[in-house]
């Protein structure tokens, strides 16, 4: 609960949070108010998806665990006011039942953006690199568009993190640039590390300017491993100008 005083000081005006779900929703909501922040994202719990496990939204045996899920998530996404819930694919271990769990995801996805659209919320699915997470059942930009294609839901966007898709090879200046409108959510990290820009490979210059230029609307997250302690790592927000992004 720290991090918020910490986020705020630090010049940030914004959070996401992974999951929320341990925490009261009063708690988490006097930390915003007292903090002049608002919290723009959270995701629908993933189950044991961060503990190695295949996770739930694309589980065939798990949809009445998702749909709880949901239920929880929606709770907290309307009392905080957040404006966008994210949903992680999962994985799939068996190559034979890949196409199962794919129809069951997109299913999932559908139920989940119905829930939540009645009340402002847009929801957004993540694609994750199959080195940092083998299995995944989402990896390319690619693979989200012909999701969103397949859906056509006005509400569904995809999640868009800099440094997965990099990871994947994507054209990220491109991706951007051309698909703005179908992201309803960008995170960055730089490549190779996973740590703050300026420490990799990515030209976090040209990113932002993108971004900025593009017909993208929502948040920009850093979500990275500092190489050092978090305070230290900021220099970005000014050397990249990064303060103009959209939010």
């Amino acid at each position: 609960m720290k991090r918020f005083t910490a986020a705020r000081r630090d010049g940030f005006h914004a959070v996401e949070i992974q999951f929320p779900y341990a925490y009261p929703i009063s708690d988490i909501k006097r930390q915003l108010i007292d903090n002049d922040l608002k919290c723009v994202l959270i995701n629908v719990s993933a189950g044991d998806l961060m503990q190695g496990g295949e996770g739930l939204a694309c589980v065939p045996r798990k949809t009445a665990e998702y749909a709880a899920a949901v239920v929880e998530c929606l709770s907290y996404a309307r009392a905080l006011k957040i404006p966008t819930v994210n949903v992680l694919p999962g994985c799939c271990r068996i190559a034979e039942r890949r196409e199962e769990y794919m129809a069951t995801f997109i299913r999932n996805l559908q139920v989940t953006a119905d829930s939540f659209a009645p009340f402002g919320i847009t929801t957004t699915f993540e694609a994750i690199n199959r080195f940092d997470m083998p299995d995944f059942m989402v990896c390319t930009g690619r693979e989200m568009l012909a999701i969103m294609v397949e859906l056509r839901h006005p509400h569904i966007k995809a999640q868009f993190d800099v440094y997965h898709m990099s990871r994947m090879g994507v054209d990220v200046i491109g991706f951007i640039r051309r698909h703005g409108r179908k992201i309803g959510h960008i995170q960055f990290a730089d490549m190779p590390g996973r740590h703050e820009p300026g420490t990799g490979r990515i030209k976090f210059d040209e990113v932002f300017a993108t971004i900025e230029s593009s017909h993208y609307e929502g948040w920009v997250g850093a979500e990275y491993h500092p190489s050092r302690a978090t305070s230290a790592t900021l220099g970005w927000m000014n050397e990249f100008d990064a303060l103009r992004l959209p939010g």
